[in-house]
């Protein structure tokens, strides 16, 4: 079934927004690598990585089904943070807002009848479930740690170790 109309609009809007979730992650790498934090600065690389992963799979949806992705426009993201808990909750920001905007794809689609668009959709609500909880978790460590300097070490180091998703 071919996919148009304020459907095929709704794509191209959320291909946007995953690429601009991508483009915040990498500007709050960019702060960690600036406070010395190698590891916390690889997982937001990773999650910048994984972010245009997940545009890519709503772009393969599109063409296969005969619709022209369109990147649409967009601004740098405001993510000048001051410290740790400060770049988290941002990402949860941004998480939370491309979780808002898949339920309301999945909305769209129920209303259109689109039934081809669901399995995508429900993929992307479990995973966006999974990533709210990891950074709620990571907001959670952060604010046990407090100030601890080798808390905070650790937990960069675990960061660190954070590999790329392949899907």
């Amino acid at each position: 079934m071919e996919l148009k109309g304020k459907l095929a609009e709704a794509f191209n809007d959320q291909v946007t927004l995953e690429i601009q979730a991508s483009i915040a992650y990498r500007q709050l790498a960019i702060e960690m690598d600036l406070l010395d934090l190698p590891g916390i600065s690889n997982w937001f690389r990773t999650q910048a990585e994984e972010e245009l992963l997940h545009a890519h799979k709503f772009i393969d949806h599109m063409t296969d089904r005969e619709a022209h992705p369109v990147i649409g426009a967009m601004l740098a993201p405001d993510v000048s943070v001051d410290g740790v808990l400060a770049a988290f909750e941002t990402a949860l920001v941004h998480e939370k807002k491309v979780s808002g905007s898949i339920r309301d794809l999945y909305r769209l689609a129920q209303e259109e009848g689109d039934i081809d668009s669901i399995p995508l959709l429900n993929w992307f609500i479990t995973e966006q479930l999974e990533e709210e909880a990891t950074v709620n978790e990571i907001i959670g460590r952060v604010r046990l740690i407090g100030d601890d300097g080798p808390g905070l070490l650790r937990l960069d180091s675990e960061l660190g170790a954070r590999q790329a998703a392949t899907e």
